[in-house]
């Protein structure tokens, strides 16, 4: 489970939150990858690429990037859809990996049109691989946004990309797909029905909250304000720690939240298991071809008192790039 929101503020800054509902760890870290790191689509290498973005992401086992932003202010977020049906692996057609298929967009594009424009030329397929600690293969969709408040919703319920492309597309949870969660938006007062907001957990009451509240965000008289107005926003949407009921031992809970400003290219990241907020100034970093990939070792941040904190640019560490799970 997770929730993400679009928020285009007074001022036309463009905000994106984001909550990683999940029922285990992810041993997440955050990277720091430069331009020029050469890529394939780990499911052949009939698709190969060379960065052209630098990018900062969120990284899932440190082999699956699920969150994060380029530096043309491109975003990416991958989140749990069951539905999502990929269809039986074509190799006669484009695909990628679905550890490296968020990252590719980063790499290579600047907007979503450009993205969007891309999937309904090559109707590039997805493949999902299992984890190799764990076998679990993952059932995902993909959002999209950019610096204009742009927003792409990218699922695949039939072999082929469904692309939900527009800026009113600012939120999205979980299942049921797309389509459905608008119709039954449109079932909730004060978007058309008669129904309250709902205040549970479940992705269709998220989205509804989501929604709403995104809405009616009050004006920022800064960047700080308009970061800590988007953390209102997701939090109202977070999943609390709970045991899980019998049969149910895949219970999801918030374990880590981001606000990614697309304008001021900064990302923020706030774990639900340790006390402090840290956040990036892409500016700050050194993307350059050639320059070293970077790791933010978060798993290792377990200081109450001088951990990591604040604007944490400065702190990664040079390391080889990702390695991104693939088709053996």
């Amino acid at each position: 489970m997770c929730t993400r929101v679009v928020w285009t503020g007074p001022s036309g800054d463009v905000l994106v939150g984001r909550n990683m509902d999940y029922h285990r760890d992810t041993a997440t870290n955050l990277w720091s990858l430069p331009r020029g790191i050469e890529r394939d689509d780990g499911v052949g290498g009939h698709l190969s690429w060379t960065a052209k973005y630098g990018s900062v992401v969120a990284a899932a086992y440190d082999m699956m990037t699920v969150d994060g932003m380029n530096e043309a202010g491109l975003g990416g977020h991958i989140l749990w859809l069951t539905e999502s049906d990929y269809g039986t692996y074509d190799k006669s057609r484009p695909a990628l990996s679905v550890a490296v298929w968020m990252q590719y967009f980063l790499d290579n594009f600047a907007t979503v049109a450009e993205a969007v424009e891309w999937i309904e030329k090559t109707q590039v397929q997805v493949v999902p691989l299992g984890d190799p600690a764990t076998g679990e293969v993952p059932a995902v969709h993909l959002a999209l946004d950019d610096a204009t408040g742009d927003s792409a919703v990218i699922e695949y319920l039939d072999g082929t990309p469904t692309v939900w492309h527009s800026h009113d597309y600012a939120v999205m949870t979980n299942s049921p797909a797309y389509g459905e969660q608008l119709d039954l938006l449109k079932q909730v007062r004060g978007f058309g029905g008669d129904e309250p907001i709902g205040g549970t957990g479940s992705a269709t009451d998220r989205f509804a909250r989501a929604a709403h509240y995104v809405e009616r965000l009050p004006e920022p008289q800064s960047r700080v304000q308009a970061i800590a107005g988007m953390f209102s926003v997701i939090r109202n949407v977070a999943q609390p720690f709970r045991t899980p009921a019998p049969g149910k031992p895949f219970v999801s809970q918030t374990i880590w939240q981001t606000v990614a400003d697309l304008t001021n290219k900064r990302y923020v990241f706030e774990s639900t298991t340790r006390p402090n907020i840290v956040w990036v100034d892409l500016d700050e970093l050194d993307f350059s071809e050639g320059a070293p990939a970077g790791k933010l070792d978060l798993l290792g941040d377990t200081a109450l008192e001088g951990g990591l904190a604040g604007n944490v640019s400065g702190r990664f560490e040079k390391a080889d790039p990702l390695t991104f799970i693939s088709m053996p």
